[in-house]
Parts: structure tokens; C-alpha cells; sequence
């Protein structure tokens, strides 16, 4: 990323910034997603005009194009610190003049689609264990999803995102803008659609992850796949599960925060049953992330169980054929002796001990098969 500036633009080379206006509850003018004057915020702000509400997203700004703003619409310098630090955890701040909320949007990669519920997974994993592009996909992990935090100040009539990344599609939250009924609510409904498609995308990414565990609990008897190549798979679905717990669970506390802010504000009740719909998306996506916890635990445990059971299986198994290869070296090594002893110099002697381990080994392998040790 440059922060070199664009000629004639003032932004940075790699920034975008984009907005809408809405008055009333309806779109001033036609989206454009290619640009948007800045100062047209302070502008809005200044007018006092309650019905007026204004969207700017600044994606990859230039730290120019962010002291800029933060100047002009008075954000706090320690929720603008947190928006260029390396890491921050997912969290509501009020502050005196804006509400700072920070959150991780998830983009899952493409990839083959989930098995069909109503097919046979067992029959359908096994195809995908026996082909190349399973095993390369144990080689080396690659994350099944990016990360793209998104950090929001939230004003009276101003709603302002900050992403350092362009991954997340913005257009998808103009989308639900755009159909919504709820834009005359005020900024509640700004705040709400946003939250709504990070939360969604959070829902997909744990649906995902449920379906890569139950590919992985129908790998656990299949013969066919390495046990070391699924212990690795194993760990680095672990270890997405670690990166999504992180930025899913909080969502709850961060909704919760927000719906207690509109209810000490007075906002307006008709988006409180949109806020308790979202929370309860929020609930059910912690929820399944608590239990993939649990199943990919129980796969874990399952695997290095079921490597015991093949090391106890391998080490009957050699224990057995010792036995038995032991009783022919016993009896020619007592017949190699340089001693008499009954048969010796006779024929006799020679089948006597040809017998003699035949019906030794023979007796000893069938009580090992009966035993289940070969």
C-alpha cells in the first residue's frame, strides 16, 4: 500500500472514499461508488437537519485523508488511534461525541461447496480423500477465510467507516440500504444494516467451518488417508476456529452495547425488533462456535485414540509372530546341540522335531487368530 498522493484527487493512490446522503429516508442522488466529497460531512453537520443522514467510507485512507476527517466531524483521538493500531480487539467505546464501534468482517475464499445434506458424506469425502487436491490441501494451510476489520463512528446523523482493507464488499451493505424500509428510523438504521452483513458473513464462515469438521469426522475411519496429513488438518482447522472465536463472540456484547446506547438515548422503537433479530444471529453464531469447539476437540481426542488402538493392533500383531517364530528357533536350537539326545543319529529324531513344530505353530496361530491378535 503507497500513501503516495494521486494527482489532481488528494487522496492517496490506493485510498477510496465513498458515501451517500439520505433525507427523510430517501437517497439524495445516485450512488457512486467511484468518489465522494468529504466535505459535504461537516456540511450536513453543520445544517442541524435532523432527517439528514450521511455515509462516508473510507477505505485505505492516507493518515492526511483520516486527520482530515476526524478533524472536521471532531472524532476522539484515542478511537482514531485505534483505528490505525496493528491489532484491536472487536468492541464498543462511547465517547462524548460519537459511539466508536470496532468489528471484523469475514470473507470466506471460494472453494468447493459443502456436501449435500442429503448425500452420503462417508462415499462423497472419500472421493475428494483419494484425489491430488485433497493431499495438497494437507500439504500447506491456507486460512478458509480473510479477516477485514471495519471501524465505525457513529454519530447523530453521521455514520463514518474506516477499513484498512478492501476486501469487505461494501456494496452488499448499499444493497441492504438501498431495500430497506427502516432508512426513516434515523441512523439506527445506518448502523443496523451494517451490522446485520457482518454478522451474516460471520454465520457463513462458522457453517463452513461446521461442514469442514464433519468432512474430517468421515476421514477418521477411512483407511485411505494418512493419519499424519489428518492430524494436520485436524490443527489448522483448530487453529481458524481460534481466529473466528476471537471476532465472533464479542459481536454479542458489542449488539447489546448498542442497544442499551438507543435505549438510554430514546431512539425510536421500531428498529428494536430489528436490533433483537440481530442479536439473536449474533447468539446462535457464538452458540455453534462454542460447540465446533467441542467437536473438533472430540475429533482430536478420536484421532490420537484410534492411533493408539492401530499401535496396540500392530504390536499384537508382532507380538504374536515372536511367539511363533520362537518355538521353531527353541526346538532346532535344542536339536543343534552337541549332545545325544532321544533320535539322535536317526531318522526319527529329525521328523519328531519337524512335527513338533508344526503342531506348536499351528496351535499358537490359531489361538492368536481366535484371540484377534492376527
Amino acid at each position: 500500500m503507497t500513501d503516495s498522493v494521486a494527482a489532481g484527487t488528494g487522496h492517496s493512490a490506493s485510498e477510496r472514499v465513498r458515501g451517500q446522503i439520505w433525507r427523510n429516508g430517501e437517497a439524495v442522488g445516485a450512488f457512486d461508488p467511484d468518489g465522494f466529497d468529504l466535505d459535504v460531512i461537516s456540511d450536513c453537520l453543520d445544517s442541524g437537519d435532523p432527517d439528514t443522514l450521511i455515509w462516508a467510507d473510507l477505505e485505505c485512507p492516507s493518515h492526511e485523508t483520516l486527520s482530515r476527517v476526524a478533524a472536521e466531524i471532531d472524532l476522539d483521538p484515542f478511537a482514531v488511534e485505534d483505528t490505525v493500531a496493528a491489532a484491536e480487539r472487536v468492541k464498543t467505546v462511547v465517547y462524548s461525541g460519537h459511539t466508536f464501534v470496532m468489528v471484523y468482517a469475514i470473507a470466506l475464499h471460494d472453494g468447493d461447496a459443502s456436501s449435500d445434506a442429503d448425500a452420503e458424506p462417508s462415499d462423497e469425502v472419500s472421493e475428494r480423500v483419494s484425489g491430488t487436491d485433497f493431499r495438497a490441501s494437507m500439504n500447506g494451510h491456507a486460512r478458509m477465510f480473510d479477516l477485514h476489520r471495519i471501524s465505525i463512528f457513529v454519530k447523530r446523523n453521521a455514520l463514518i467507516t474506516v477499513r484498512p482493507t478492501p476486501g469487505f464488499d461494501m456494496d452488499e451493505v448499499v444493497r441492504r440500504w438501498t431495500e430497506s424500509s427502516a432508512m426513516q428510523h434515523g441512523m439506527g438504521a445506518l448502523v443496523h444494516g451494517l451490522l446485520d452483513v457482518v454478522v451474516d458473513g460471520h454465520f457463513d464462515a462458522v457453517q463452513r467451518l461446521d461442514d469442514e469438521i464433519e468432512d474430517l469426522e468421515a476421514l477418521l475411519f477411512d483407511e485411505r488417508v494418512p493419519g499424519r496429513e489428518l492430524q494436520r488438518r485436524t490443527y489448522d482447522l483448530r487453529k481458524d476456529l481460534v481466529v473466528l472465536r476471537r471476532v465472533v463472540l464479542p459481536m454479542r456484547e458489542v449488539i447489546a452495547g448498542i442497544q442499551r446506547r438507543r435505549f438510554e438515548n430514546n431512539a425510536p422503537p421500531e428498529l428494536d425488533p430489528h436490533f433483537s433479530d440481530l442479536y439473536d444471529h449474533a447468539l446462535r453464531a457464538s452458540e455453534w462456535t462454542e460447540s465446533l469447539r467441542d467437536m473438533i476437540t472430540t475429533v482430536f481426542e478420536t484421532n490420537l485414540t484410534l492411533a493408539d488402538a492401530r499401535l496396540n493392533t500392530v504390536m499384537k500383531k508382532l507380538t504374536a509372530w515372536a511367539a511363533i517364530i520362537a518355538v521353531p528357533t527353541a526346538i532346532t536350537g535344542f536339536y543343534g546341540q552337541n549332545v545325544p539326545f532321544p533320535g539322535y543319529l536317526n531318522t526319527f529324531g529329525f521328523i519328531m522335531s519337524i512335527c513338533l513344530i508344526v503342531v506348536v505353530v499351528l496351535s499358537l496361530y490359531i489361538s492368536f487368530r481366535r484371540r484377534d491378535w492376527l
